[in-house]
């Protein structure tokens, strides 16, 4: 494993959301956000792609753990930000993500696109941010997958060990 060096900068680039999504900004939020004490908005942070154990992570976090006040931020790490086409693609699917968190759960969505390593970027988007949760998805395996592979690992370690 590889240190991440704190000084070490990453570019990121705000996605625009349509008009029609209640944007974070600097104006007065109609509820109180989170001061301390006892707090009701929270940020929340979800990091998707294009995948679709990412639409179930975000899916499940809209419909079960999100609540009025509430702002998501939707991470996507990318391995560059001059690729045109895979920016564009990734502002569509925050931009349907956003209206969806906001239909269902009339929470407010920022989206970021961020270049590097996805684990370091939502590593670092989360201390940045200080959210109250993490969501993801499970990288494409199911849960017999899972199972199997851990038993897999598990036995071949005890024959090693004997």
């Amino acid at each position: 494993m590889e240190t991440l060096m704190e000084d070490e900068e990453y570019n990121w680039k705000e996605v625009k959301l349509p008009i029609l999504i209640p944007k974070v900004g600097t104006e007065e939020p109609e509820l109180e956000r989170e001061t301390g004490g006892r707090r009701r908005g929270r940020d929340i942070l979800i990091a998707i792609d294009h995948g679709p154990n990412s639409k179930h992570a975000f899916d499940w976090a809209v419909a079960h753990f999100c609540r009025l006040a509430d702002t998501l931020h939707l991470v996507h790490a990318v391995s560059s930000l001059q690729n045109h086409i895979v920016y564009d693609t990734t502002q569509v699917l925050i931009e349907k993500l956003a209206v969806e968190a906001f239909q269902v759960a009339m929470v407010k969505t920022v989206g970021r696109v961020v270049e590097g390593d996805a684990g370091k970027i939502i590593c670092k988007e989360a201390d940045r941010l200080k959210p109250a949760a993490v969501v993801m998805g499970t990288r494409g395996r199911s849960l017999f997958k899972r199972v199997v592979l851990a038993n897999i690992v598990s036995t071949t370690a005890s024959q090693h060990l004997l």
